[in-house]
């Protein structure tokens, strides 16, 4: 029963830090569907602000979908980072003709990074090293995993015993 109690302590200072973002003004407000509109042409024809503006004005949009993803353990601050990584990627390969707007598109394309990284490191979780010990000999000594995998040295050896045995 405690750890139940500790995770919702957790859960709900993880959600205190995201509601804090959000009712501090941390993240500027939202563009209007006209300012959008204005942005993506400018940025279209190579203007950074605009691009600036895009991203800046969209975090709120990072924070938002990061909320999805408080029980995966990871660090808010670390998920918000890649969901602005996504977002960013967003913005540069959004296409206004598609017909889509782009904070649906945006929600995507962050979510999908997220997910990306969760992926990535549920893979590097599995990975083992050669060299890490993985129990104890008859002697005590730590065995690792490369002590146990045989070698084809190993293989030519116990070959060329077998037939010196054989012909005697």
């Amino acid at each position: 029963m405690p750890g139940f109690f500790t995770a919702i302590a957790v859960f709900v200072k993880q959600l205190m830090l995201l509601v804090s973002y959000v009712k501090n003004n941390a993240f500027p407000q939202p563009l209007t569907e006209e300012e959008e509109e204005k942005h993506l042409r400018l940025m279209a024809e190579g203007n950074d602000h605009s691009r600036n503006m895009l991203i800046e004005h969209n975090l709120r949009l990072v924070a938002h979908i990061v909320k999805k993803f408080d029980n995966t353990g990871e660090d808010l601050e670390d998920l918000i980072s890649i969901g602005t990584i996504g977002l960013i990627k967003a913005i540069e390969s959004f296409s206004p003709n598609k017909g889509t707007k782009l904070a649906t598109f945006a929600a995507r394309c962050i979510e999908n990074e997220i997910l990306m990284h969760l992926r990535s490191l549920k893979k590097t979780r599995k990975d083992v090293s050669l060299h890490d010990p993985i129990g104890m000999d008859k002697e005590g000594n730590e065995i690792t995993l490369i002590d146990i995998l045989g070698s084809e040295a190993d293989d030519v050896v116990d070959a060329v015993q077998l037939k010196i045995e054989k012909s005697k």
